[in-house]
């Protein structure tokens, strides 16, 4: 997809499970929000019928990291042509809670999936499309872990993901480092170990410089 003059903005949120993603995606909305701009909140997986109930398959069911991969993409293939591009094309700003960088994250970083399996699905899923911007939440391990176990107690059992070890988080972490790395001019890393009035503060202060 070509950026055109009337195009949209399109804003990803990525990190571990426990980096405060939920927590703070609502601040950024706001910030978009009030410079009059017609906002989409969605998710991955999930954002549309068939990838909510792809979802559920792949935090509950167990599979092998290949068929992981593939669920996330056809999640991601309909997410594309149901809500992302349109709300693209339509100049609204879509703001999506995870995207394909976690797939590298958590499974080319915490599955040990080749990353060029990844690639070859990212060039025939989404060939001319990237985020504009990537909002990294990023936190120790131990401390994400700490918020996951609390957040449990008071809703539900952990998922397949919630599940995995320290070491798989900090292999899913070091993969989003390096991507960021890789990517600087579109990722902007928050670090969630601080008071959230603090992050808070700062992503209201990104958004308004982002994109002047």
């Amino acid at each position: 997809m070509k950026r055109g003059a009337e195009r949209g903005r399109f804003i990803t949120f990525e990190g571990i499970d426990g980096a405060g993603k939920s927590t703070h995606i609502d601040a950024v909305a706001q910030a978009v929000q009030m410079r009059g701009v017609e906002t989409v909140r969605t998710r991955e997986p999930g954002g549309t019928p068939l990838g909510e109930a792809l979802r559920e398959l792949v935090l509950s069911q167990s599979m092998t990291r290949e068929t992981e991969t593939l669920l996330l993409f056809a999640a991601r293939s309909e997410h594309l042509a149901k809500i992302i591009r349109p709300a693209l094309s339509a100049g609204r700003w879509v703001l999506c809670d995870r995207f394909t960088d976690a797939t590298y994250a958590y499974q080319a970083g915490g599955r040990q999936m080749d990353r060029e399996r990844i690639a070859e699905l990212e060039r025939w899923v989404h060939p001319d499309l990237q985020p504009d911007l990537t909002i990294l939440f990023d936190v120790a391990p131990e401390v994400a872990a700490g918020r996951v176990e609390r957040r449990l107690d008071l809703a539900r059992g952990a998922d397949r993901f919630e599940s995995e070890s320290s070491g798989f988080f900090s292999a899913v972490r070091t993969m989003y480092l390096e991507r960021a790395a890789k990517n600087p001019a579109r990722f902007l890393i928050v670090d969630t170990g601080r008071a959230p009035e603090m992050v808070r503060t700062q992503l209201e202060q990104m958004i308004r410089q982002w994109n002047k």
